[in-house]
């Protein structure tokens, strides 16, 4: 045994042997604090031994930098890269405790404010124990001064070094190709952060952060207020008129927004074996006070749900590639609905989602957005069984939903994200009431189950609002946010529209979302103009009665004299007279490709890609550029981020002060009684015996 000691030892007392064991304790200490620090749902056997291959590659490269160095230079290089690596994953600890994201370099640049204020809190955030993180950097630091490790003077050839750093960059591409293979556009359609450290690790999330920082931050600077000129001139020609006839027409009452996740326009009035699939949805689609829409597109892209809410709260596009509220909701000027509503008519705002907060940048976004509270997967109550792919249950988040519903000041701005119909369309027996389609795809067959559970989850939702007295005092939007069935499932899409086959013209068709607008004493029915997400924002401002001076690249849906033209993100587009997919132009009546275009009809078709291709690339250039930094319109004030936070303990004081301040919330109304008592649902989840338990009480991860 002390001759194994002496020989380790030895080994050791080596330039290589000191590198190695640095590297070993970087590593030790980087997973367990993945493992115990940091919430990054790693599920199965390839993302479990990603994460244990993540931090060596950069590890190895980056303290392999101090190799090249002669000397005992070397080993203090060492000790130096080791101690900035230990720090960034120390401040990240801290910071995850508290926003339960990781630090980015946009935090890092910004001013306190900008920055969450985590100073000011950092008493609290702080343990004894993270300081553990720095044990091995002491440790190895007094082994060389007492010199219990001696240092190797000899110079670290060359050769060796090269050798160790390329190994490092072959460790890196074997964890992208990997990482790649089981999360796709990993870096270029990122939408969680927690994503990139499970899969590549905290310093090449670092590295990242600080590109896509620097990347924003350029392209930033060169914009200017100038480059607002032909955005305003834009928006000014093509600015569809107000119709009188439903302006206002909901002044003053609440808004809840109900995100029907991957909810395609087809499921509505369809049917699997002589059973409605959305009988409830039917139902609400054709009630006389209800505005539906049924030539109404998803237009998202690559940032899928995450450019859905960006177009429905800032008629703003999303971005080509990646998603814009990823890349800019942190850092971004916005005047989103919530902020809007919030300053102008004096709406409480909230936002309700049954996943973690960092998804999509919600945690951030929102913020810049103006929402005052954003309830998310810690403010619910979570078993195994409550939870489903994405998050919690549909029947299970509407009724736990409830008892912060209830104390928002009314008016209010509510929206609900749905979770359940969601790819890949899974859902346990207990909850399968209607039968699959049989289409042989097995992604596909399941959609009608999931969408089929949230049609009664909506169902349930609306029974309560009925009876807590929100119905008759609330306009109820619901939208889909993007296709749940993907081109690539051609045969099962035309089997489900009973088709032979799919042309590209029936797939655009295809790309159709519900949009419905309800409230008492609406004059409803269905509506046939097209339109798309990007319009949703202006048609609620106009019904609500709100002034509209804002930079929108949408117009109302209800207006008399809008133009029809709806655009793709990748530049396609569709209208009641010609639809373009690629270089192909279809006779939108008939479905029939064009094959020789007049003079006219090339001439229009010219003009109305020229428009969706101007306002794709003036959206883009807001965004990208900030700009709207550059343009308040009267009465708005520029949203301070630093004002909000979605901490659990927080958000729950300020609802209870809230209660004593503000006598109009639903909980108010019936006297301090709760009304989740008065929430129904027929969860399997929720036993006699559990249910009124888990709906007093809220308890966070």
């Amino acid at each position: 045994m002390s001759k194994f000691i002496k020989n380790t030892v030895g080994k050791v007392n080596t330039t290589l042997g000191f590198f190695t064991l640095t590297v070993v304790l970087f590593w030790l200490k980087t997973y367990i604090a993945y493992k115990t620090e940091f919430t990054l749902g790693v599920k199965g056997a390839v993302q479990q031994f990603i994460l244990v291959l993540n931090p060596f590659p950069t590890a190895i490269i980056l303290l392999g930098i101090a190799l090249y160095f002669r000397g005992r230079l070397k080993y203090w290089m060492i000790m130096i890269i080791d101690a900035l690596q230990t720090t960034w994953l120390f401040a990240n600890i801290l910071y995850y405790r508290e926003f339960s994201d990781f630090m980015s370099a946009g935090v890092i640049k910004s001013s306190g404010a900008a920055s969450n204020n985590l100073g000011t809190s950092l008493g609290q955030i702080i343990h004894a124990t993270d300081f553990l993180v720095y044990a091995d950097v002491v440790l190895l630091i007094l082994l060389l001064v007492f010199k219990v490790i001696r240092i190797d003077p000899r110079p670290f050839k060359l050769r060796y070094a090269a050798t160790i750093t390329m190994i490092g960059v072959a460790l890196f591409a074997v964890d992208l190709g990997m990482s790649e293979h089981d999360r796709s556009d990993l870096l270029t359609r990122t939408f969680d952060n927690n994503y990139i450290v499970k899969y590549l690790g905290l310093n090449t999330y670092a590295g990242y952060s600080f590109y896509q920082t620097e990347k924003e931050s350029a392209t930033r600077a060169k914009a200017s207020s100038s480059d607002l000129k032909s955005v305003l001139a834009y928006l000014k020609k093509n600015k569809a008129d107000t119709n009188i006839k439903y302006y206002g027409k909901a002044k003053g009452k609440n808004v809840f927004i109900i995100h029907l996740e991957s909810f395609q326009q087809f499921l509505i009035d369809y049917k699997v074996k002589g059973k409605a699939v959305t009988p409830n949805l039917n139902k609400f689609y054709h009630n006389k006070s209800t505005l539906s829409f049924d030539n109404f597109y998803n237009q998202v892209a690559q940032g899928k749900t995450s450019d859905a809410e960006m177009m429905l709260e800032n008629s703003l596009f999303g971005l080509p590639t990646g998603s814009a509220m990823t890349q800019y909701g942190t850092s971004n000027t916005f005047q989103a609905a919530p902020a809007i509503l919030s300053q102008t008519e004096g709406y409480t705002t909230a936002a309700f989602h049954g996943d973690v907060a960092s998804f999509w940048n919600r945690d951030n976004a929102y913020k810049s957005w103006g929402y005052n509270y954003f309830f998310y997967s810690s403010y619910y109550k979570e078993k195994s069984s409550y939870n489903i792919g994405y998050g919690l249950k549909d029947k299970i988040f509407f009724k736990d939903s409830v008892k912060y519903l209830e104390q928002l000041p009314q008016p209010f701005y509510a929206k609900l994200i749905t979770l359940t119909n969601h790819y890949p369309y899974t859902l346990d027996k207990q909850n399968q009431s209607i039968d699959k389609t049989t289409t042989g795809d097995s992604t596909v067959d399941g959609y009608v189950q999931t969408a089929h559970y949230l049609d009664q989850a909506f169902a349930e939702f609306v029974t309560y609002l009925k009876k807590a007295g929100l119905y008759n005092n609330s306009m109820i939007v619901l939208y889909g946010d993007h296709y749940g069935i993907s081109n690539n499932h051609r045969s099962a899409i035309a089997q489900l529209l009973g088709k032979k086959s799919v042309t590209n013209f029936d797939l655009a068709q295809f790309q159709k979302v519900p949009f419905m607008i309800h409230m008492k004493g609406l004059k409803g029915g269905i509506n046939h103009t097209y339109g798309g997400e990007i319009d949703v924002l202006p048609t609620l401002l106009d019904l609500l009665g709100v002034k509209n001076d804002y930079i929108q690249f949408g117009n109302d849906l209800l207006s008399k004299d809008r133009n029809q033209t709806v655009a793709f993100r990748n530049g396609n587009f569709v209208s009641p007279t010609y639809t373009k997919i690629g270089s192909t132009v279809y006779n939108s009546k008939t479905g029939k490709v064009i094959e020789n275009m007049t003079a006219a009809q090339k001439k229009t078709v010219k003009q109305m890609q020229n428009h969706v291709t101007t306002e794709l690339s003036l959206s883009d250039r807001v965004i990208e550029g900030d700009l709207l930094r550059f343009y308040t319109p009267k009465g708005f004030k520029k949203v301070d981020k630093s004002k909000y936070s979605y901490k659990v303990s927080t958000s729950l004081k300020s609802l209870e002060e809230l209660q004593k301040e503000n006598k109009t919330s639903v909980l108010s109304k019936h006297k301090g009684k709760s009304t989740v008592d008065l929430y129904k649902t027929d969860a399997p989840e929720l036993s006699s015996s559990s249910s009124s338990a888990d709906s007093s009480s809220s308890s966070s991860k």
